[in-house]
């Protein structure tokens, strides 16, 4: 059955009047005029049916209907008023859902997180890796970082990093029977593809390679298994630097070449535009903003935020 119920602010108006047995006072606190708060009690009463004060020259007193009806209004008023702030609460704490690719995750995010949580112990982090793109309608997820070109429809998508592609393989073919020593060496060693983004086709015009066999070697669609073969030495692969820079800090894989292209796409923080007023989202969209312009693998184009919206998606991995 359907609730029979008075209008809320009615009830506000009655509760605080009844409180201070004065319209002037409940005005004050409820921020409007004393001819609004007597309007609403007055609907209150004929709604009801009955009389919920007297009015006196110099007093205004809770008729007997009035002094019942009082407590159950103020416990529902403060239940209301509690219930609504857990929610703020809950909100601003407890769980932040990220969803990003896998290979991201892997070879980016994760080992920064835990400056993340250093910051904010409060909250309790959960990444959801997918290379598929959230429905945040219908999934638990508070904030995305997905790579494309940021036109994702219904999205608040704020550009975080671009990048530039180049060529990398493990130290061990540097010195191996055919050494890597200029792009023309490529036709002697297996090639790694990712399969989205620039292809060695394209870097090898860049290169001004003749002969080059670009259609060769095994495909991947995972970014961070490409470069994890390329390090165990299975070839060459064309790296995207955000995703490899630490891989080459640490000597597991070494950059070829004074070559590199400038990525197509960019990586981006989206999310419904609601959802970047969230204390927690914020937070971590801010912390990923610094984050990301002191990484050196994106300081040739720094960070640059960008609210954008758009009508077609795009692939993103």
């Amino acid at each position: 059955m359907a609730r029979r119920l008075p209008p809320l602010n009615a009830l506000r108006a009655f509760e605080s009047a009844a409180r201070h047995l004065s319209f002037t006072k409940a005005a004050e606190e409820l921020h409007v005029t004393q001819a609004a708060v007597s309007h609403q009690i007055k609907g209150l009463e004929e709604w009801l049916g009955m009389p919920l004060f007297r009015r006196m020259n110099r007093a205004l007193i809770l008729t007997e209907t009035g002094q019942s009806y009082l407590p159950p209004v103020r416990d529902a008023l403060d239940t209301l008023s509690h219930a609504t702030e857990r929610l703020f609460r809950m909100d601003g704490s407890g769980a932040l859902t990220i969803s990003t690719m896998p290979s991201f995750a892997a070879k980016w995010l994760v080992m920064r997180l835990g400056r993340f949580q250093a910051r904010h112990p409060e909250l309790e982090v959960r990444l959801h890796t997918t290379p598929q793109l959230v429905d945040f309608a219908q999934q638990d997820v508070d904030i995305g970082i997905r790579f494309g070109a940021g036109n994702w429809p219904g999205l608040r998508c704020e550009r975080l990093m671009t990048e530039d592609i180049y060529p990398v393989c493990s130290p061990s073919l540097l010195d191996g029977p055919r050494p890597l020593c200029c792009p023309e060496d490529l036709r002697h060693h297996t090639l790694l593809h990712d399969d989205y983004f620039i292809t060695w086709g394209t870097w090898g015009e860049a290169a001004g390679i003749a002969g080059l066999d670009h259609a060769r070697g095994p495909r991947f669609d995972d970014s961070a298994l490409l470069l994890q073969v390329a390090a165990e030495g299975g070839g060459v692969a064309l790296a995207r630097g955000v995703l490899v820079a630490d891989d080459v800090a640490a000597g597991r894989l070494v950059r070829l070449f004074d070559i590199h292209l400038p990525g197509n796409y960019a990586y981006y923080v989206a999310a419904p535009p609601h959802y970047f007023s969230r204390p927690k989202v914020k937070a971590f969209r801010d912390w990923l903003f610094e984050e990301a312009a002191a990484d050196p693998a994106a300081a040739h184009s720094r960070t640059l935020s960008a609210a954008e919206s758009a009508t077609t998606s795009t692939p993103d991995a």
